[in-house]
């Protein structure tokens, strides 16, 4: 499966310029889809623990006879993800198959046999390598950097690596993105993804390649899982895409032509719960010039 970038989210079509709806329940939407595409982190967990009440709306899809993919732009295999889905309680009842754009990034590491490569990020993510014919070098040797994440990853800026990626520019070096995602919600904290030192990368001058939402691929592969599992091809209209970040999970969305519903208490909690409660003042000011906005807008994934 080919890897390429969509249009820059200024640039995406606009679809809709109606108001987000806020709803209170999943249940609201019953009957307007056959398949779901949730995000994982931000709307079943939070990095800390599991949110029950979104596993059981996920359930209750299903249960209608929808199906249910989750999409994560985890750089890790999506069996990993699932491994700890499970040690943080997430219900496995909660869907029926599920993508990451670890998934795709291996596939690019395997389009490129015995390449080397610099790993940016993690030891954790080491298992996207398992199998696979990819010396990790150190920059100097490197023909490519493949990023994960920050390392260290208590950095809390990607204007750590100016230095190094502007050295990594200059030698025409390309940047995977393992994980397109500009922040995510580790508790109460904000920690910073691989996307923000893609925007960097590119900003130098850089060419990068981008493995996850909102680009179109991860969508091609989680609709075609969802067909085989529905026996037939999926009407994008019929689509229901779930999540925290508008970047990402909004605009992919819009992008292959599915609804959305945006999660609330998430990334973006602060501007748009500042009492506790979805504000409708501030999500019209979030969307007000949005190229991509969701269709509906509840506070945390609930039946």
């Amino acid at each position: 499966m080919a890897l390429h970038a969509v249009l820059p989210e200024a640039l995406l079509p606009v679809t809709s310029r109606t108001r987000p709806q806020i709803i209170a329940s999943l249940r609201d939407l019953a009957g307007e889809f056959d398949v779901v595409l949730c995000d994982v982190w931000g709307v079943l967990h939070n990095g800390l623990q599991a949110y029950a009440e979104a596993s059981d709306a996920l359930r209750r899809v299903r249960a209608r006879g929808g199906t249910v993919v989750l999409v994560s732009n985890a750089p890790r295999p999506h069996s990993v993800v699932e491994a700890h889905l499970k040690q943080l309680g997430v219900d496995r009842e909660a869907w029926d198959e599920f993508v990451t754009s670890g998934d795709l990034t291996r596939e690019v590491v395997a389009s490129r046999p015995g390449i080397p490569l610099h790993h940016i990020g993690p030891s954790r993510d080491f298992r996207l390598f398992d199998g696979l014919d990819a010396p990790r070098v150190g920059e100097a040797e490197a023909q490519y950097l493949l990023c994960t994440g920050p390392m260290p990853e208590d950095v809390r800026s990607a204007e750590y690596f100016r230095d190094a990626f502007s050295a990594a520019v200059g030698r025409g070096l390309e940047f995977v993105c393992a994980n397109p995602d500009l922040v995510v919600e580790k508790g109460e904290e904000l920690l910073l993804c691989a996307g923000s030192l893609a925007l960097l990368y590119e900003s130098l001058g850089g060419q990068v390649l981008f493995a996850g939402k909102p680009h179109r691929p991860i969508y091609e592969l989680a609709l075609s899982k969802a067909a085989r599992r529905r026996g037939g091809p999926v009407d994008a209209r019929r689509v229901l895409a779930i999540g925290d970040a508008p970047r990402t999970d909004i605009a992919g969305a819009q992008a292959i032509g599915a609804r959305s519903l945006l999660v609330a208490k998430g990334i973006h909690a602060k501007e748009l719960m500042p009492q506790g409660v979805v504000d409708s003042s501030a999500v019209e000011r979030m969307f007000a010039e949005a190229a991509a906005r969701p269709d509906a807008v509840i506070d945390q994934l609930r039946w």
